[in-house]
């Protein structure tokens, strides 16, 4: 954990961090809640960081009333001209003379008034997710009044998640993590004010006055902040540069954050960055321990440490004994790589194993993509997919990309359909499927009850039962459908398993039967 430290701003004391050694200083102006130290637990987080100061040195921090800084009066919250001299008071704690200011989202307005208020001490601005005015571009009064109420009714469970990233409101790891965030960023109280000083918020009349270069970064269809706000920022400021990413999750540190990290350098220094990171097609498999938190508080610090040590020697043996290229354990969470997708899914059904016989009961997640290797560490798009989809399995749950089943074709595992799940970036949703040892189709006991029902199938499942019961061949009806074989081979699988059919007859005829009732 780095060193949280504290400057003076009049009577408070506001807290910040330095990351990095760079030539270039580079100030982070936070969006409507920050916590510097927990901020650091999400991999989004710190990946961005981790780019941002192989270049630079970034110094960031907490505003006033929220996160690690002093407390204020939630009643009587500052103005942002007042927030504004806590960049300056954060840039002479950390000797830092002039700097680029980095502000991001509820943090552009503040960027946008040091800018035009402090020339001499403000080398470039980057603007992400920003706007000038909020009620335009942000919310009106009607949608502020329905915001305040989420926040006065579930503040602390969560329930902003939607209104700023709605794509991983069902994540099993980013929605818990958001909960505590809202919790240990701002009182309750804190935030509704927050939330009504920020709609007051108009520095339109300062936007002439910025004169130093700078760079407007939006997400096209990011859920929280218009990109209208941005296109205004750049038609009104001198020289202004926009780039429009793809992705509707509004926080800098979800999604690509590669990509945010990669035209900020580029901006700074005139170029991409150049490394010596290769990038390999891998199968990922991202293990977290389901209900840490829970068991820690439980067990207790030494019988927890315990517990996750024994956890993390039988992983690992595991996990290299099927192939894992390269293992990070990250004190309640595996992430590995490997050469094949049936090595990665095998592998998490051997820690499903091992962590049942410590009690312990993981949700697992696997992805085949292209992630950058150097060393001992994976970035890239793809870890961070295969770390959404393990958020979306439960206790016990193996989920995976449907290209993990379709590229496991005869290793003796089974591939379940369970939806789809949406991806920053993609045109089109990516199949999620779940990961199960081998079954044999025709069950030992037959099941009890009034017997099967299309109803357990799903619409695609159905599809292809009534192209089985025109007698159509597998290599015919992915013809038709425009999948590959093997996906609907295990959609035959998956139909014959759910409605205990011991045969493509046995379906064809269960089929024709439905038709006539």
């Amino acid at each position: 954990m780095l060193e949280t430290r504290y400057a003076r701003s009049g009577n408070l004391h506001i807290a910040y961090q330095v990351v990095g050694q760079g030539a270039l200083d580079l100030v982070l102006v936070p969006g409507f809640i920050s916590n510097l130290e927990l901020n650091w637990e999400d991999p989004g987080y710190s990946r961005l960081l981790k780019r941002l100061s192989a270049f630079s040195r970034v110094i960031q921090f907490d505003k006033r009333g929220t996160g690690l800084s002093d407390p204020v009066d939630a009643a009587a919250l500052p103005d942002i001209e007042t927030r504004m001299d806590d960049v300056r008071a954060v840039m002479d704690a950390a000797g830092s003379g002039r700097a680029t200011i980095l502000g991001v989202s509820e943090g552009v307005p503040m960027a946008i008034l040091f800018a035009a208020a402090c020339p001499e001490r403000t080398r470039a601005l980057i603007l992400y997710g920003g706007y000038a005015h909020f009620k335009n571009w942000v919310m009106d009064e009607t949608a502020l009044e329905q915001f305040v109420g989420v926040l006065d009714a579930g503040w602390g469970s969560g329930a902003t998640l939607k209104s700023f990233a709605p794509r991983l409101v069902n994540d099993k790891r980013f929605a818990p993590w958001w909960a505590r965030f809202e919790r240990l960023s701002a009182s309750p109280a804190a935030a509704i004010s927050l939330a009504r000083m920020n709609a007051a918020i108009d520095v339109r009349g300062a936007l002439p006055a910025v004169k130093v270069p700078t760079l407007l970064i939006h997400r096209c269809n990011d859920a929280h902040v218009s990109p209208d706000g941005s296109r205004y920022l750049k038609a009104r400021i001198a020289g202004a540069r926009l780039v429009e990413i793809p992705g509707s999750d509004h926080p800098v540190w979800t999604g690509d954050v590669d990509r945010i990290a990669d035209e900020v350098e580029e901006f700074l220094t005139g170029a991409r960055p150049v490394t010596e990171a290769d990038r390999v097609l891998s199968a990922l498999l991202v293990a977290r321990i389901d209900g840490a938190e829970r068991l820690a508080s439980r067990l207790g610090d030494r019988a927890w440490s315990k517990c996750t040590e024994d956890f993390q020697a039988a992983a690992f043996t595991a996990a290299e004994r099927l192939g894992a290229r390269c293992l990070r354990w990250d004190g309640d969470r595996l992430v590995a790589r490997f050469d094949g997708p049936a090595r990665a899914a095998r592998t998490a059904l051997a820690l499903r194993d091992a962590g049942a016989a410590l009690g312990l009961a993981l949700a697992q997640g696997v992805h085949v993509g292209e992630i950058e290797i150097g060393g001992e560490t994976m970035a890239g798009l793809a870890v961070q997919v295969t770390e959404r989809i393990a958020g979306l399995a439960g206790s016990g749950e193996i989920m995976a990309s449907s290209l993990v089943g379709e590229l496991s074709a005869g290793s003796g595992l089974h591939f379940a359909a369970r939806g789809v799940m949406e991806v920053e970036g993609r045109s089109h949703p990516l199949e999620i499927v779940l990961v199960v040892a081998e079954q044999h189709l025709e069950p030992a006991v037959p099941k009890k009850g009034s017997g099967p029902s299309l109803a357990v199938l799903t619409a695609r499942e159905r599809e292809i039962l009534a192209r089985v019961a025109d007698g159509m061949s597998n290599p015919a009806i992915a013809a038709m459908l425009v999948l590959s074989e093997h996906t609907v081979k295990r959609h035959v699988a998956n139909i014959l398993t759910k409605l205990d059919l011991s045969s493509r007859a046995a379906a064809a005829a269960f089929s024709a039967g439905q038709k006539d009732r």
